[in-house]
């Protein structure tokens, strides 16, 4: 008996420790990891959920309510797509992503509910609201009261468009019971939430949603980004007549998003035939609800530690904290349901190979201002948003490359010369970067035989810095001499 005592103790050694990875395995991840969820759109059945009643902030997944919304009162009859709304001081001043038109413009419904769903246009989204709700407050009011209608009992709207704002606030399960709701409630307006590009002008926009085009099947939602929210997406797709809804909240990049998203998706398709060997987990709406503080994710989305700024419409690959494991997060906590049944499933598609693909090719859709057209009037409709791009580029072109020396030269002088300033401080500026000296030399002898007004500039623009340079010997001093206003340009480099 003395002698089985070590190997006893041994066998319950490995047993606890068996226990305890396994535990590990079952154990949710922190609260300010990101939020995972898989659930069936018509049953509403619950395949995958990972912190998925943590409150989050929803960014611009909040637009799936105000189309729900809007699309309600035009099914309700209180207006059409073909309603005329206008771009009002507020809407113009919403931040990007937008589309940027004057106070005064006007759009259809149809229109600015296209624009919000694919580019994701804060002002558009103002627009309806205001169209709808007679103002933002308004419209939010009636949000907040379909949030409550629909069971999103973690949910509070302060805005239409997912804009940064206290009290905006919702999570996953909520977002699961709200893209179950719009396929449910609004069938035959489904079309706004999978149209794959826009064309406004000449300017074609690709859906955010890197699933559209990419994904077997994929037929909605909506993407979202702020700092303190991360990267979200809500997302469905179709296969043998069996629709998926998958939640993502927090991924690291637009990319990685999709890549949890399709790997979620795939996952459910594959496992269809190996439900009774999963545990379940209810309903969406039986979710049981945590009271937290939505996790801040400000410091790692949009730190100092971050490459680039970052955006809703982030292309770059998964983010440099995920690499080569970026793919492999992207499963999110799914070994938790799978890992007995690894050997039983066919192998998961390389979602991120799929979403690093382009997309299928296809027609944008056409957008435009004014009221609803056909025919040559669309065509002249699409021909003047067209010729406004063309007009308003090489003016916001001029305007970004004068700033420059006009910000070094104002303190100097008045705007007066300011195309003669432009060639004078440019040399100087590449002189002072170790840029090269013979392009210094070379533009102040291009820009001589422009015409006498200008030659007669460029002398008094250096006089300050040197009294003589008359005739052809001004193109050398113009060598050494750039030098010392390089002094002078010293404070443009460091404003």
């Amino acid at each position: 008996m003395h002698a089985l005592r070590p190997l006893l103790r041994k066998s319950l050694f490995n047993l606890f420790a068996a226990t305890l990875a396994c535990a590990a395995l079952l154990a949710p991840r922190a609260a300010d990891a990101e939020a995972l969820l898989l659930i069936e759109a018509d049953s509403g059945k619950v395949l995958q959920a990972e912190n998925a009643t943590i409150p989050w902030y929803p960014a611009s997944v909040t637009k799936i309510m105000t189309a729900y919304v809007t699309l309600k009162a035009v099914k309700d009859g209180r207006l059409t797509l073909d309603t005329l709304l206008t771009v009002s001081p507020t809407a113009a001043s919403q931040s990007p992503s937008k589309m940027g038109f004057r106070p005064g413009t006007q759009v259809t419904v149809d229109n600015a509910l296209k624009m919000m769903m694919v580019k994701s246009a804060n002002d558009m989204a103002v627009v309806l609201a205001e169209g709808v709700g007679g103002s933002v407050d308004g419209f939010s009011a009636v949000m907040n009261d379909t949030a409550r209608k629909l069971g999103m009992t973690q949910t509070s709207y302060v805005n239409p468009n997912g804009l940064p704002a206290e009290g905006q606030v919702t999570s996953a399960r909520d977002l699961g019971i709200l893209a179950r709701s719009f396929l449910r409630d609004l069938p035959e307006y489904e079309y706004f939430v999978h149209i794959p590009a826009i064309r406004f002008g000449k300017r074609v926009t690709g859906n955010f949603n890197k699933l559209i085009g990419r994904y077997p099947g994929a037929d909605g939602f909506k993407t979202g980004f702020i700092c303190a929210s991360g990267y979200n997406l809500v997302a469905s797709a179709t296969r043998n007549g069996r629709r998926l809804i998958a939640v993502v909240l927090g991924a690291n990049s637009g990319t990685a998003r999709a890549v949890k998203a399709a790997q979620l998706l795939e996952r459910g398709f594959a496992q269809d035939n190996l439900t009774w060997l999963r545990p379940s987990l209810g309903t969406v709406d039986n979710l049981v609800p945590v009271d937290a503080t939505p996790p801040n994710l400000r410091d790692e989305m949009c730190g100092p530690n971050r490459k680039r700024p970052a955006s809703d419409d982030d292309d770059a690959l998964i983010a440099a904290n995920g690499g080569a494991t970026g793919s492999a997060s992207a499963t999110g906590g799914a070994a938790q349901f799978t890992f007995f049944t690894a050997g039983l499933q066919p192998p998961l598609m390389k979602a991120s190979e799929l979403m690093a693909s382009a997309p299928a090719a296809t027609e944008p859709v056409q957008v435009y201002t004014g009221p609803t057209r056909t025919g040559t009037a669309l065509i002249a409709a699409v021909a003047a948003d067209a010729d406004q791009q063309a007009a308003s580029k090489p003016r916001g072109k001029k305007s970004r490359v004068a700033k420059k020396p006009d910000a070094a030269d104002k303190p100097k002088e008045g705007n007066k010369e300011a195309g003669t300033k432009t060639a004078a401080v440019k040399p100087d500026a590449k002189q002072a970067d170790g840029k090269g000296d013979g392009k210094t030399a070379a533009k102040p002898a291009a820009a001589k035989p422009a015409g006498a007004k200008h030659a007669a500039a460029k002398p008094d623009a250096a006089k300050p810095a040197e009294k003589p340079a008359s005739g052809d010997q001004a193109a050398k001093p113009a060598k050494p001499k750039a030098a010392k206003p390089a002094a002078a340009a010293k404070p443009a480099n460091n404003s």
